[in-house]
């Protein structure tokens, strides 16, 4: 996985790409860290809008990677300066878009290692499981943290979701350190 492109956002299911591709699917909270992740992982500064503001990604951002796959960039959840209307209207469009997609390959739960797993993050977890979703959780920002607070986190993580082991669904990431990055490309290499 090298060249990514931005292909464009979709703020209604009619508009998705013509191309059917497997996907990935990037989920999470607000600023939690996706599109820092995207523009890392593919060495593409500003490919992906980032803000210090929450609630920047407010479609599916489609990005083509090397012709063969889509990324998708849903829109964080958790934001509360956006009205009722406007979550829900995300809501229905990631519900939706869930629903009809039949190709996605792994969705991808983004969490800040810097906090517990929140109720909406439980709640995003038991929805993947619900509908058989292949996922895995990336631990953001891990530079931001000791190597203590680190290990103490791995196992709160674990506590809140059982089922994760290190390196298999659960990874480390940090955008600006590079950590975990080849980790995550030998992941998405094996399952794509």
């Amino acid at each position: 996985m090298e060249k990514i492109k931005f292909l464009r956002s979709v703020n209604n299911l009619y508009h998705l790409p013509d191309l059917k591709l497997p996907e990935l699917v990037l989920c999470g909270r607000s600023n939690v860290g996706k599109s820092s992740f995207i523009n890392s992982f593919f060495n593409r500064k500003g490919i992906a809008k980032t803000s210090s503001t929450p609630g920047k990604t407010r479609s599916l951002n489609y990005y083509l990677v090397d012709e063969y796959l889509y990324i998708i960039d849903l829109p964080g959840y958790g934001y509360s300066k956006i009205s009722k209307t406007e979550r829900n209207r995300w809501q229905k469009l990631i519900e939706n878009y869930f629903s009809i997609s039949d190709n996605i390959k792994l969705a991808c739960h983004f969490i800040d290692s810097r906090y517990n797993p929140t109720s909406l993050d439980v709640l995003l977890n038991n929805y993947l499981k619900k509908i058989e979703l292949n996922y895995i959780i990336i631990l953001t920002k891990v530079d931001k943290l000791k190597q203590s607070e680190l290990a103490r986190m791995k196992k709160e993580i674990i506590k809140f979701f059982p089922e994760l082991i290190l390196g298999e669904n659960l990874f480390l990431y940090s955008s600006t350190k590079g950590i975990g990055k080849k980790d995550l490309q030998k992941k998405f290499n094996k399952l794509l």
